[in-house]
């Protein structure tokens, strides 16, 4: 199976199971008893429908309309695909509905409109318009699209957007800004020229005008040139950025310009082109997947460019998901009847200024940066910053209020700001995040077990997604099998531990290991025989620095895995004992939990290391730890030997390490809710902040608690993993997921990263 077959067949199976589509309803009301439903349909639900026909406004109290957005589309413009028609479009707006919720926590219903005619589609969308509280147009071809956006606008009382058009419009807009003043020019002289004059690239041009270019100075090509007063077959929208009737080609036009918009097709700007460009030339190249000029030869061209693209791959990414959820976020918490000017350029301002402002190391961590500051390379937030929400919808919400068009108004701004964080606890990205931040420095990552079909699954997935390089230890003909069954054609090393060809490396690892053990009552000969077993081997691979990280696990008890790596890697200096830690990634946000799998009944001082190698942990993915000491007592209420023992761990930690966010002994349910924590013990460390690291007094109770998470409530875990190693190795549990897997390896390349910049940091001092 080629490897275009193979990402066609995952992408099919991730849409197709285990249940087809991306989104579901799911009640937000009890409903187990007869009572309840009773309540939820007849005849308790006739009560809030007589509130609703006494006070139309009151739809939004008692129903879900409030935080309710329809995607919309004919399919008549998807993608890159084109006019595929509408059933064929609805993998995307479920996509962009599932975008909504991860970012802004909005639900959306999505709606596939079959028809083709302005008319239809404006009557169709209006009669379902009571259903929702705003309407997001996506994927419709222009020029019908401007026409139904303008009238539903105008005839509906509820936000509408067009994100094609004005997503891209907004964003880029920001990204211009920033990099007009890092260029240090003025932009009501600057000469744009805009390749490309769809949808997007008009609202593009429309937005910059407001900002103040002067459309004399802005020059538009289409698929036929110039955009010219003499075409017969431009739209009257694209009319205004006609010129005189001198149809010019782009190498003359782009002469002396100061930015070149691009939303048309991939290598239309030639480097001689870009050589005429004035000084400091912006050049925002969107085309997907192919950009109007390469990145690496942009910035090879000049060294004066500042350049976005709409990749991920490449500095100041113009990606519409900073915008949208944003957006009617704002907009539906101040029941904003429509998205104007104003809350658009507000919404411009905040993401310009967000550019300007220190950012989170948790973003820094993500990407892989030492620091991101405002500059060329860094002209517009990440789409991973945390602080969008609460700093985009904010002004969005006012900028509606401010010009009339809000029906709710919000006075505490400190408040509703918190209130937005919290929204986006149930993602919390950290999946993202991670595997990001792998990708920054992909390390050679050893899979010992990569003759089991699905360790070799995820091998595959870390080597395609860039997240490390995988060396494939295991049977080579059986290996070598599997990878044709999966598509796997790529050229990576394969290593069988036990063949022939392997006799002098596994001569070296076990000189290496039997002069370690030698005093430990481990023989030449019992160190020769250890070598030819996978996880002693690998073990060996990341000791001599054959390779870099090692994962395991996935078809052998943990206390069978866990044994080679005691035995061969050392801890780290000051560590006594290791532990392991498992990222829950619930609905609250990344929960730590210490330690899963390791430890049967640690000491109160070995809790207390725990805890520290945790918060240590939990910094290296940018969450700064605030830490519970779990127990069955809360502060002092048990004299029971295991109350006492996590008492003395937390004097410790007060004690040794004041500045830590921790407290205990106490109970889960009381760590985990803020206001039952401030009332009953407002003394505590804890009190008015968040837990986000659960560490519990012994295996039993830490293990549990993680498993029936992960099987109940289908919480992500990421995990367990190990804590005090000098080397990066990382145990799977017995059976773990692909996905599991895959996380895995990337912690791996993580911690590899994180202990190569510790060993480098150490040897600048000496």
């Amino acid at each position: 199976m080629s490897k275009s077959n193979n990402k066609r067949r995952e992408a099919l199976l991730y849409h197709a199971k285990p249940t087809p589509g991306k989104i579901q309803v799911v009640p937000t009301k009890k409903y187990a008893t007869q009572r309840d439903l009773s309540l939820a349909y007849s005849p308790g639900v006739a009560e809030p429908c007589l509130e609703i026909a006494k006070d139309i406004n009151n739809v939004y109290k008692y129903t879900a309309k409030g935080n309710l957005v329809a995607v919309i589309s004919n399919g008549t413009a998807v993608l890159g695909l084109g006019d595929i028609g509408p059933e064929a479009s609805k993998p995307v707006m479920e996509g962009k509905g599932l975008l909504f919720k991860i970012f802004s926590d909005i639900d959306v219903f999505d709606i596939e409109v079959g028809t083709k005619d302005i008319e239809e589609f404006i009557a169709t969308v209006k009669n379902i318009a009571p259903t929702f509280g705003g309407i997001n147009l996506e994927d419709i071809k222009a020029p019908e699209s401007f026409e139904i956006e303008r009238r539903l606008v105008e005839e509906l009382d509820i936000p509408v957007m067009h994100d094609d058009q004005h997503g891209t419009a907004i964003i880029s807009s920001a990204a211009l800004l920033n990099a007009l003043e890092l260029a240090e020019k003025d932009i009501s002289k600057i000469k744009v020229v805009v390749s490309g004059a769809g949808s997007a690239a008009l609202a593009c041009s429309n937005l910059y005008v407001a900002l103040g270019v002067k459309p004399e100075n802005l020059y538009m090509f289409d698929v036929d040139g110039l955009l010219t007063t003499c075409r017969k077959d431009i739209s009257e929208l694209q009319m205004k950025y006609a010129k005189s009737c001198d149809p010019a080609p782009l190498a003359e036009i782009i002469k002396g310009a100061d930015m070149f918009l691009g939303l048309s097709v991939g290598n239309i700007l030639k480097p001689e082109m870009l050589l005429s460009m004035a000084n400091d030339p912006i050049v925002f190249a969107m085309a997907n997947p192919e950009p109007e000029i390469d990145y690496n030869v942009a910035i090879a061209t000049r060294e004066d460019i500042i350049m976005a693209t709409g990749r991920s791959d490449y500095p100041n990414q113009v990606n519409n998901v900073l915008g949208f959820p944003y957006i009617f976020r704002g907009a539906l918490d101040v029941r904003a009847r429509k998205i104007n000017e104003a809350m658009k350029m507000a919404a411009v301002r905040a993401l310009a200024d967000l550019a300007k402002t220190p950012v989170p190391e948790q973003v820094n961590i993500a990407y892989g940066e030492k620091k991101l500051v405002f500059g060329r390379d860094y002209i517009i937030p990440k789409p991973f910053d945390p602080r969008l929400i609460a700093t985009v919808s904010p002004a969005v919400a006012k900028a509606a209020m401010d010009s009339g068009v809000a029906d709710v108004e919000i006075t505490d701004w400190e408040k509703y700001a918190d209130e937005l964080l919290e929204r986006l606890g149930g993602d919390n990205k950290i999946v993202k995040l991670l595997t990001n931040r792998a990708k920054t420095d992909p390390k050679k990552i050893v899979f010992a077990e990569a003759d089991q079909l699905d360790v070799l699954k995820a091998a595959q997935i870390v080597h395609e997604e860039g997240i490390g390089i995988p060396i494939l230890l295991g049977n080579l003909e059986t290996i070598q099998e599997l990878k044709e069954e999966i598509g796997f054609d790529a050229e990576l090393q394969i290593i069988d531990p036990k063949s022939k060809e392997e006799d002098k490396t596994r001569e070296k690892y076990a000189q290496y290991f039997w002069k370690a053990r030698q005093r430990r009552g481990t023989s030449l000969l019992d160190a020769q025989k250890w070598m030819r077993e996978r996880n002693y081997f690998a073990a060996m691979m990341v000791n001599t620095g054959d390779a870099d990280c090692m994962v395991t696990g996935y078809s052998r008890s943990y206390p069978t895995v866990v044994k080679p790596v005691m035995e061969l890697i050392d801890r780290q200096q000051g560590v006594s004992r290791i532990a392991t830690t498992n990222i829950m990634n619930t609905k609250r946000g990344p929960l730590f939990l210490s330690d899963t799998a390791i430890n049967p009944n640690p000491t109160a001082e070995e809790l207390a290391k725990i805890a520290l190698m945790t918060a240590k942990t939990a910094r290296m993915f940018g969450v700064e730890p605030v830490i519970a000491m779990i127990s069955f007592s809360n502060f002092g209420s048990s004299s029971n030997e295991s109350a006492i023992k996590v008492r003395q761990a937390v004097k410790i930690l007060h004690e040794n390490h004041p500045d830590l966010i921790v407290d205990g002994e106490i109970q889960t349910d009381f760590a985990l809710n803020p206001e039952l924590l401030k009332s009953k013990f407002p003394f505590s460390k804890l009190a008015n902040k968040k837990v986000n690291t659960l560490i519990f007094p012994n295996l039993d109770a830490a293990n549990i608690t993680y498993k029936m998470l992960k099987e109940l409530d289908k919480v992500v875990s990421i995990g367990p993993i190990m804590m005090g190693l000098e080397k990066p190795v990382h145990i799977f549990q017995l059976g773990a997921s692909v996905e599991e897997m895959v996380n895995m390896a990337a912690v791996s390349v993580v911690d590899a990263q994180e202990k190569l910049k510790a060993k480098l940091k150490v040897k600048s001092k000496k």
